[in-house]
């Protein structure tokens, strides 16, 4: 039983997600999925090829939301393409990769931490530090301009809702995100940088990579390490904020990162998977998933499985079993150590900064909590120190 007056509103489907057999859930579009929240039933969705991520992107297939997938992104792909464009981008994100950008994202860190603090209190710890770090890393590591922010801030979330846009919306904003794309692309064809968006232009023009896919690719590193990155960071923060662990417990460089697994786990910023379609008849705990159907895994409910968690809803650094926070098998979040380094950085900072950091007024004025997005976040947190 999930523990919700510490996890904010959910997608209405999750709050049927209690048990250990797949179960028949309704979405906001009509459609109806399996959902799926045994913590070793959704490591076995989430790498079984029976369970098909190309097959969800199909034009009709069962969906979370009405945003439509790219059949040319990575995230819609199974098999050989989706392998050759992961090659394509995983030596971007190895742990030396990543390692080498940890005094970039510290930098950025301790500037924005400076700003709050010469501004002085309150301030809105989402819009002053959780958003803008990401943004920043994820530009310098693409090499997406900071003046640009403004072009996909909005657009992202809305790619991320479930009910809180209509269909319209949401395709302009994928129209636009888009054409900024595209446009950024034929820029930096003309530049001499060194960053990653350059490096996947020479995979284009090297046969790799057609242009749809380039597109897709670019979107999809710049808006997934965004939106889940300045999630994770405000719903850590609140979990300090709201007595469930003391600033000690990431400041203290011998147990932040061991602290930053449990907070992931307890409280991801993704709690639903991507959807998948199954190829053909699956048996799933005696129950029969039928070829097309759909299938979405609770990465919260898997992650807090009693079964497989003790004392689930507890931190408990130097947990062994590994969580669900960045999924699991080939679709696993190629962006991962990029993540985990901000998250730790950001945190160990923001409570080193500010050890007395608290909420800045009634929680119903200083948290607000975004609401019907397939992603969990705050759309505020207003603190003063």
């Amino acid at each position: 039983m999930l523990h919700t007056d510490l996890l904010g509103p959910l997608p209405e489907l999750l709050h049927k997600g209690d048990t250990t057999a797949p179960t028949r859930v309704r979405t906001p579009t009509g459609d109806d999925l399996w959902l799926v929240s045994d913590y070793a039933l959704a490591r076995t969705v989430l790498t079984d090829p029976r369970f098909s991520r190309a097959a969800a992107a199909a034009p009709h297939a069962p969906r979370l939301n009405t945003a439509s997938p790219s059949p040319s992104s990575i995230m819609s792909m199974d098999g050989h393409d989706h392998a050759r464009l992961r090659r394509v981008t995983a030596a971007a994100f190895t742990t030396g990769k990543v390692a080498r950008l940890a005094p970039m994202v510290q930098e950025v860190s301790d500037g924005l931490l400076a700003d709050m603090a010469h501004q002085g209190p309150p301030a809105d710890l989402v819009t002053a530090f959780a958003a803008p770090l990401p943004v920043a890393v994820l530009g310098a590591l693409l090499g997406v301009p900071p003046a640009d922010r403004p072009v996909f801030d909005a657009s992202v979330e809305v790619l991320f809702d479930i009910t809180a846009s209509s269909d319209e919306q949401k395709a302009r904003h994928r129209l636009l995100l888009v054409d900024y794309m595209a446009a950024l692309i034929d820029r930096k064809r003309r530049s001499t940088d060194d960053d990653l968006l350059t490096e996947l232009i020479r995979a284009h023009d090297d046969g790799v990579l057609s242009r749809a896919e380039l597109v897709s690719l670019g979107l999809a590193l710049l808006t997934a390490g965004y939106e889940t990155t300045v999630g994770q960071i405000a719903l850590a923060a609140l979990a300090v904020l709201q007595g469930v662990l003391p600033p000690s417990a990431l400041t203290d460089p011998t147990r932040a990162e061991g602290t930053v697994e449990e907070l992931l786990r307890t409280t991801p910023s993704t709690p639903l998977s991507f959807p998948r379609v199954a190829t053909e008849d699956v048996d799933l705990a005696g129950v029969v998933v039928r070829a097309g159907e759909g299938v979405v895994v609770s990465l919260l409910h898997g992650n807090r499985d009693a079964a497989v968690f003790a004392e689930p809803d507890a931190i408990r650094p130097g947990r062994t079993t590994p969580h669900l926070a960045f999924g699991h098998g080939i679709h696993r979040c190629l962006g991962a150590p990029l993540a985990r380094l901000q998250i730790r950085t950001a945190l160990a900072g923001l409570f080193t900064r500010f050890p007395a950091l608290t909420p800045a007024a009634t929680p119903g004025e200083a948290v607000v909590w975004k609401d019907g997005l397939v992603t969990r976040g705050l759309a505020r947190l207003v603190v003063t120190w």
